[in-house]
Formats: structure tokens, C-alpha cells, sequence
């Protein structure tokens, strides 16, 4: 059987590089992690590491094994908050949310959630995709309210196994122009024809789209602003900083701007829940996750895909 503090040396032999430094960082000796890299590969009959003057380098054995540890570490500490809730006095639900969806989709779902289920304590946090996903995978939360752009889910064939991904809705892209803009009365835009203009971005995120849509089109993305926040961005084009890039959940229209919609193909954010895969679905993050799909399809059948 491997043992898994051996596994928790080669994790971090392999994020260090060398058994020095990840003797430091595990405060072991350099020869004690050297002692327990040997017995891992007598355990398993293959080489895992190999040195040299360079550092360390894994093999492909080493690396399936950390692709493995880092799946069972995550699981431990899974077990770990579920243990840490059973002993709560209350069960308790911990759901991560990215800004412009929290406020979207999350309070509806939740007036239903806590109606159901008013025993649970509820802790929200704000969290971007990238970050979402470790937490979900590590136990930190219970489920997440994620979103992608273009390419598979964050739960694809790529990906360390633990996630599942539930869609929920689709989130298209406007273009938002000062009032007075040149352009302000076309029923449609394709994103090339602003391409002298200045762009307010809104999150890194629309950026890259926005960087790989003017390299195919063949214009210099000309940047007047660049915020982590949507409505923030908003203002600015109302102050006629720009132009700008915005998803529909985000969009707060005022008469100081006009929204337009992206010609076809109009590309849009995949915006779903993250849930960790396992054996026995947590109830009470199930329950919340149909509350987040029933409140997804009250923003549809209420008109939310109509131009705003």
C-alpha cells in the first residue's frame, strides 16, 4: 500500500524542485525525504524522481503519483470540513460566488433555500472561477457559482477528477457605448467596427476575449480603462472614457449610455455550479443548487434574454 506522508514528500519535492527545499518546507532533513522517495519507489517498483545538477525531475510514475496525491489530499481535507460540520451545532453550507452572479442569481435562490431549510448557517464568499474551483475540490466550499467564457467547463478532460459542472444559464455579451456615440443607434455591432475606439474593460477575462477577437479581426485594442468591476466600467463609458464589453447579468443601463448587441456568432458566459463529485451528494448543497437553477430559469421565463 503507498502511504501517504510519502506522498505528501513527493508533492512537495515536486513543487520545490529539489530535496532541499522541500525538506525546509516540510521541516524534515534532506536525507529523511530522500529516505522516504526510496521507499516510495520500493513500494511501487518504478523510479519517481530523478536528480541531477540541475534539481529534481519527475517521472512519469512521479507525476501520475502527484497527480494522484494532490486528488487525495483534497479529498482528506473534504472529509475533514465534513467531520468539522457534523460536530457544528448547526449544519452549515458554505456556497463561493463570483460578483456579478451573486447578485444576479443568488439572492432569489437563497430566499428559497433558507425558506426550506432556515436550520442551516450560511456563509457566502466572493470568488472568481480560478479560485472557486480549488475550494470546492478542497472541501472550503460547498458548492460554487462559477461562469466560463469560450472552450470546455472548469471541470474538463484536463482537469484533476472531483467536480462536477451543472449549467444553468447563458450570459451574452453587449457592447455599451456613451450615448452620444457614433454608432449609438444600430440595432447590432460587430466588435471590429469599434476598433478605432477606446475600450473600458471590465475583468480580465472579457480582456482576453476581447485581445483574441482584435488579433483575428486585425485591429490594436486601443485600452482607455481597466477594471475588475463591470458596473465600475460602466460609469466610465457613461463618462465617455470608452467603450466597452459588458455580460448581460452586469449590465445597468442609464441614459448616459446605449447597449447593442454582439452580432453573431455572439459569444457569452457559460455561468453553472461547481459540486464536488462523491459517493453521497451533500443534501443541503444539492438543495441550493436547484434553487440556483429554478432561480436561473425565473430570470428567463421573466425576459432576461430580451434586449435590456
Amino acid at each position: 500500500m503507498i502511504d501517504v506522508q510519502r506522498l505528501r514528500v513527493l508533492r512537495a519535492v515536486a513543487e520545490h524542485g529539489s530535496f532541499n527545499r522541500a525538506a525546509g518546507a516540510l521541516l524534515l532533513t534532506p536525507s529523511a525525504v530522500s529516505q522516504h522517495i526510496a521507499a516510495l519507489e520500493r513500494t511501487l517498483g518504478h523510479p519517481v524522481a530523478v536528480r541531477s545538477t540541475r534539481g529534481v525531475t519527475l517521472t512519469e510514475s512521479g507525476r501520475l503519483l502527484v497527480e494522484a496525491a494532490d486528488t487525495i489530499s483534497a479529498e482528506l481535507d473534504r472529509v475533514r470540513h465534513d467531520i468539522d460540520r457534523l460536530t457544528a451545532p448547526r449544519p452549515r453550507l458554505t456556497v463561493a460566488t463570483f460578483t456579478s452572479g451573486g447578485r444576479h442569481l443568488l439572492p432569489e435562490a437563497l430566499k428559497r433555500f433558507v425558506a426550506a431549510h432556515p436550520e442551516v448557517e450560511l456563509t457566502v464568499c466572493e470568488s472568481e472561477p480560478e479560485e472557486a474551483a480549488p475550494m470546492v475540490r478542497a472541501g472550503a466550499a460547498d458548492l460554487a457559482l462559477s461562469y466560463h467564457f469560450d472552450g470546455p467547463p472548469p471541470v474538463g478532460a484536463g482537469e484533476r477528477p472531483g467536480l462536477d459542472w451543472v449549467p444553468l444559464m447563458e450570459d451574452p455579451l453587449w457592447l455599451v457605448l456613451p450615448r452620444g456615440h457614433r454608432l449609438a443607434g444600430r440595432s447590432s455591432l460587430s466588435p471590429a467596427e469599434l476598433g478605432g475606439d477606446r475600450w473600458v474593460l471590465g475583468c480580465l477575462k472579457t480582456e482576453a476575449f476581447l485581445r483574441r477577437y482584435a488579433e483575428l479581426a486585425g485591429f490594436g485594442l486601443r485600452v482607455g480603462a481597466s477594471t475588475t468591476d463591470y458596473f465600475f466600467a460602466q460609469t466610465l463609458v457613461s463618462a465617455g472614457v470608452g467603450v466597452s464589453l459588458v455580460p448581460q447579468v452586469s449590465l445597468a443601463p442609464t441614459a448616459e449610455v446605449v447597449v447593442v448587441p454582439v452580432e453573431p456568432p455572439r459569444p457569452a458566459r457559460h455561468i453553472g455550479v461547481l459540486l464536488p463529485r462523491r459517493r453521497r451528494p451533500h443534501p443541503h448543497a444539492k438543495a441550493l443548487a436547484e434553487a440556483l437553477s429554478a432561480s436561473a430559469d425565473a430570470a428567463a421565463a421573466g425576459g432576461q434574454g430580451a434586449r435590456p
